[in-house]
């Protein structure tokens, strides 16, 4: 039997994502445990870093699902196994926005959502972050798979 609990699914180091900040912290993009999948607060930025939609929240929302989405296909689910949102903007405004967008995304999943309106972020240019849990039921397998 393996002592292995979990998976972690893409590694880093934030000393190469955030040059501008002067940290050294191992971290990565989703963690798989059991049946269980946690994905790190996902923002505007592709996975290259690239950030998406400079000033706009709806576009920055749209980049976050993205990130959602191929992270809980690498970790083995998908976006109907989401059961649990927090939302961070840093405006009350983007909230029509950004819970428009997201809503898209989910349609149908009827998850549990939480939204805080923040003072900032980690970085000054990131107007939302999304933060996830899923929980991928018993015997599912992605079509394809054995």
């Amino acid at each position: 039997m393996s002592n292995v609990t979990h998976t972690r699914i893409r590694m880093f180091n934030t000393k190469v994502t955030y040059p501008n900040q002067s940290l050294d912290n191992d971290l990565c993009q989703a963690v798989r445990a059991g049946n269980t999948v946690y994905l790190r607060g996902q923002v505007g930025t592709d996975f290259d870093g690239n950030l998406v939609g400079l000033g706009d929240p709806a576009a920055q929302a749209q980049q976050a699902m993205k990130n959602v989405k191929q992270l809980l296909e690498e970790a083995g689910s998908d976006l109907s196994h989401i059961v649990k949102t927090t939302t961070y903007i840093i405006d009350p405004r983007y909230r029509e926005p950004v819970y428009r967008e997201v809503g898209k995304w989910l349609k149908g999943v009827f998850p549990i959502s939480t939204g805080i309106v923040v003072s900032a972020l980690a970085q000054p240019q990131w107007l939302m972050e999304i933060d996830i849990i899923a929980v991928i039921p018993e015997g599912w397998h992605k079509e394809g798979q054995v």
